[in-house]
């Protein structure tokens, strides 16, 4: 009886002894971070039918894990990768920050956008939006394409995610006319 009682006074004081302290924990891990996770140089794939068909890179993504809004975040800039036919590039885009919106199954490219084809083309926005849904990629601000051939302004643009075939509102600007 008196082993079985000091054995329960030892697991009580070792139980009692195990407090966190919640400002040492806030030292190591801040209250705001507890929803998000960081991660750095992170290269992302996406694919369709085992083919790549998208390599986006940034320096940094937080994932906020609100299960209200989640999303993932590019704070310091993207380069995305666009693969065509025998895995080339065909392809650029980069920008100063990126949010992909997993609920509206958008993402928002933002700052300095510029989208660079192979074949000489070059679209330079503040903010384009991939509609991943409907594979549509758009943007209501002022934009500028430029080709060895002509410069396009204009307010408002619509283009397929391969950006094969597009359209720009409000236009204006050089255009080469076809005889």
């Amino acid at each position: 009886m008196q082993k079985t009682t000091i054995l329960l006074l030892l697991l009580a004081l070792i139980f009692a002894s195990c407090e966190n302290d919640l400002e040492e924990i806030e030292k190591i891990i801040p209250k705001e971070n507890t929803n998000k996770e960081i991660a750095k140089d992170v290269t992302l794939f996406y694919s369709d039918s085992a083919v790549v068909r998208v390599r986006i890179q940034g320096a940094e993504m937080i994932r906020h894990l609100d299960k209200s809004d989640p999303r993932e975040e590019f704070t310091k800039g993207i380069k995305a990768d666009f693969f065509g036919n025998r895995n080339k590039v065909n392809s650029v885009l980069t920008s100063k920050h990126a949010t992909r919106y997993e609920s509206k199954h958008q993402i928002v490219i933002r700052d300095s956008v510029v989208w660079e084809s192979s074949s000489n083309e070059k679209l330079e926005t503040e903010e384009l939006i991939w509609d991943e849904k409907n594979e549509r990629v758009f943007s209501n601000r002022y934009v500028r394409i430029t080709n060895p051939d002509e410069i396009i302004y204009g307010y408002g643009f619509e283009a397929n995610q391969e950006f094969t075939e597009w359209t720009i509102n409000q236009i204006d600007g050089r255009i080469k006319l076809k005889n």
